[in-house]
């Protein structure tokens, strides 16, 4: 569901560094760390790689910017009618609730908004902070194991070996894409 065209509409509305701490690195971490969370918690993989592109996709600075995330979620709902018109209602729900209150909400009831949070919350050591357990909301993110994996990619910077890491090195994506 994540297309070059959705890709290229989202950076031509983004205000911010596009490499930076909020830009496509971080989100190709998040789609990681969400891949990872959503097979051991059993949440809608769709929606954590989309959550992925649009939760900081409407940040107006690096710093604090509360309503980044009721943007985001916004923006998901302008393309709903176009590169979002194959998601099912309930997973499209689902996505706008996690992008929303992503950066307001301890935890959520719903298992994918959860696994959501905690996929943008496990890329913290991208700007030096240990993710802490305390702040997640599954136990998969919980485990001392997934955060000592995210904190490493994070501290690193990583890019991911996944569609958008491949955006990232190669502006393209590849054929069959999520």
């Amino acid at each position: 569901m994540i297309t070059l065209e959705l890709l290229n509409d989202i950076r031509a509305q983004f205000h911010i560094n596009w490499s930076g701490v909020h830009g496509i690195s971080h989100w190709a971490r998040v789609y990681e760390i969400g891949v990872r969370l959503a097979d051991k918690t059993g949440a809608d993989c769709t929606v954590t790689q989309l959550f992925s592109v649009f939760h900081d996709a409407c940040r107006y600075s690096e710093g604090a910017d509360p309503l980044h995330g009721p943007r985001g979620a916004e923006l998901a709902l302008k393309y709903r009618t176009t590169h979002l018109r194959a998601l099912p209602d309930d997973a499209f729900a689902r996505l706008y609730e996690a992008c929303r209150l992503h950066t307001s909400s301890a935890t959520h009831e719903d298992i994918t908004v959860r696994t959501c949070f905690d996929s943008d919350r496990l890329d913290l050591g991208r700007v030096g902070t240990t993710p802490d357990p305390n702040m997640l909301c599954t136990e998969a993110a919980q485990s001392a194991d997934m955060i000592a994996w995210a904190l490493k990619n994070g501290e690193r910077h990583a890019i991911p070996d996944n569609i958008l890491g491949r955006y990232i090195t190669t502006g393209r994506l590849p054929a069959a894409s999520a």
